[in-house]
This record gives structure tokens, sequence and C-alpha cells, in this order.
């Protein structure tokens, strides 16, 4: 195999925010680009390059907690690196290696930094990154990868109507081919399902929801943000109306505007948030309170409905319709649950374990 010349990074520009120390990343650069393989197979990824891959993975870098997420469910043995340390929900229900990964960043909420020197340490196969989702987060890391002589691989998460053909296509390109079939397989059947329930319910049977995010309750999305998708897909109608505020969303309401909002149910992403607001005065007067309508999102091991987004939301659009319209949707979601860990995640859940999850 021949060995690439030590040519990997000129004029690396300051504004990427990439962490790098001189000597230890010209160290690491010509380990790397020596090792770099010039022949491999061509693969076609989901932005449309055409991209040449090792013949043989063994090692692969998610440049974003979705890609990464998505990884995890494919073949955990294979991801290189963190995006961040582990919450310490991510802990309980994941393999004991996970947690030990060099943590490398990325394209990560608004910080979006890349390591370059921890990468170049684990000197992945390629590295696997969300294009579409932010065109100009892509560009710049683009951008700043191309400096390097690493494949970069192209999945499409937009939507949890995208993960049918992202399991697959990855798996394909890990050579894990029926193991993705099996994925591809419940997360169709999932939506599909979910589809068919929701085409019965009328406009009038429909619910609104609000989505109520920080330690206040007081950060929401708006009804057209890919954060909130799973409200209109589960015959729920989100109070908060609009397109998308920027890419990271979470925008501030006040309390009076949600007053006037006067959801009927109100699902809430922070733990510390949910222990408070049943007794917290100002909540009061909302609907879904009084009628006792407010649910924690289950967030083990990955969050079922974001922040970050990932494959669990295949198990969450079933857990939401299940919320909203539990005489239409009348599953057993402790069966349910366990069923999905058994398959996604490789763990066997007791009927404890899952009613724990499922709070």
């Amino acid at each position: 195999m021949t060995a690439m010349p030590v040519r990997c990074l000129q004029n690396l520009p300051p504004s990427h925010g990439i962490q790098l120390s001189r000597l230890g990343v010209l160290v690491c650069i010509a380990v790397f680009c020596a090792a770099s393989p010039v022949l491999g197979r061509e693969i076609i990824d989901m932005s449309g390059r055409k991209v040449t891959i090792p013949d043989t993975i063994t090692k692969v870098v998610g440049i974003s907690p979705p890609a990464t997420y998505l990884l995890y469910a494919i073949d955990p043995a294979v991801i290189g690196g963190l995006n961040f340390p582990l919450w310490e929900n991510e802990k309980k229900y994941t393999i004991a290696g996970y947690g030990k990964l060099p943590v490398i960043g990325g394209m990560v909420g608004q910080g979006r930094t890349i390591n370059l020197e921890v990468l170049l340490k684990v000197n992945p196969d390629f590295v696997l990154y969300w294009a579409g989702h932010n065109g100009a987060s892509s560009s710049k890391f683009e951008k700043a990868m191309a400096q390097l002589t690493v494949p970069r691989v192209a999945v499409r998460l937009d939507s949890i109507m995208d993960y049918p053909a992202a399991l697959q296509f990855l798996g394909d390109a890990l050579q894990k081919g029926e193991r993705a079939k099996q994925l591809q397989s419940y997360a169709t059947a999932a939506l599909a399902e979910v589809e068919t329930v929701v085409a019965g319910i009328t406009a009038d049977q429909k619910l609104s929801v609000y989505y109520a995010e920080g330690l206040d309750g007081l950060s929401t999305e708006k009804s057209g943000s890919s954060h909130a998708e799973l409200i209109p897909l589960t015959g729920g109608i989100n109070v908060h109306k609009g397109e998308e505020v920027g890419t990271y969303g979470m925008e501030k309401i006040s309390m009076e505007q949600l007053l006037l909002y006067d959801p009927e149910v109100v699902l809430v992403k922070e733990e510390s948030f949910f222990a408070d607001i049943f007794l917290n005065p100002r909540w009061r007067n909302i609907r879904a309170v009084k009628s006792g309508r407010v649910y924690l999102i289950p967030h083990e091991p990955f969050n079922w409905f974001d922040r970050p987004p990932s494959f669990m939301r295949i198990l969450g659009i079933k857990w939401l319709l299940n919320v909203l319209h539990p005489h239409r949707y009348p599953i057993d979601m402790v069966a349910a649950t366990r069923a999905f860990y058994h398959l996604f995640l490789r763990v066997e859940l007791s009927g404890q374990d899952a009613r724990e999850i499922l709070n």
C-alpha cells in the first residue's frame, strides 16, 4: 500500500474553532497520512457524492450526535470517538467501552468544534456527517476536513422519515447489510403503522401540544421545526406556530403567551422541570396541568423525541401516539420498549426496567 504525501493540512482557518497542538498534530498527521489507503471501494453517499472508502471498515467517527448514534445502532464496535462526554442517561444502557472513547467534538449544538488532533490520533477509516440539516455548518465542516485525506461520507437525517434509508445505507457501507435490513424493516413498519393510525384521526380529534424545553419550561420549538416533528406525525397540533427559528431553536416564550396557548398536553424534556411543574403556581392554570396530561419524554440511553435526535425516535413516535391517542393506539409500551431495546441496542430489559424508562 502506497503512502500518501504529508500534505494533509494547509492554511487551516482559525475561525473553525479547531483545537490544535502544533507538535502533536504534526506527528499525528504524518502517521495518519502514511496509513491512508489509496485503494478501496467506491460508494455513493446520501448527498450523491462518490466516495472511496477502505474495503474493510474497523473505525468510523461521527461528526455529529445523530451520525454517531446511527453508527451505534448498526455496530457500536466501529465507533472511534464521541462528540461529547457521556451524559448520565447514556451510561446505563450502552456498552461499557462506549464511555471510554476519546472525545473528538464535531458539529454539536452551537459550538460545532472539531478537535483535529484527537481525530488524527483516532485515524478513522472515514468520518460520517449529517448533510443537509444546516448548509452553513456542513460547508464549514467540508472546508476543514478537505485538508485531510480521510474520506468524508454524508448521511441524510433531516427527518425521522429518513431513518429507514439511512440505516440501510450505513449498514451497506459498514458491510453489515443483514443487521441494517432488520433495523430498516422495523423502522419502515413502525412509521407506516403510525401513519395509518393518524390517517383515521379527524382534525377536531387532534390535541394541542406544547413542547417544554429548558429548566423553566419556557423554551420551545415552532411547528415548522424538525425538533418537534413528532407532534404533527402523531396526531398533535403544536401550539407554537411558525417556521423554525434559526437552526438551534429553543425559542423563549412568556408565561402569558403559554396561558393563551393553553395546551391540552405538555411534553417535558428536563427531569428537574417535570418534578416542579405540578407544584409551580404559574403552571396550575394550564389545561394540561389541570388534567394531569404532562409527560416527561423518555431519554435513556438517548432522547426519544429530540435533542439530539437519534434512532430512538422510531420508538418515540410510538410512545407519543400512545400518549396522545391511547384509545386509537392501545399498544403495550412496556413490551414495545423491551422489543426495541433488544433489537436496536442489544439490551435485555426487564419489565421493571422498561417501566422506569417510560417514567
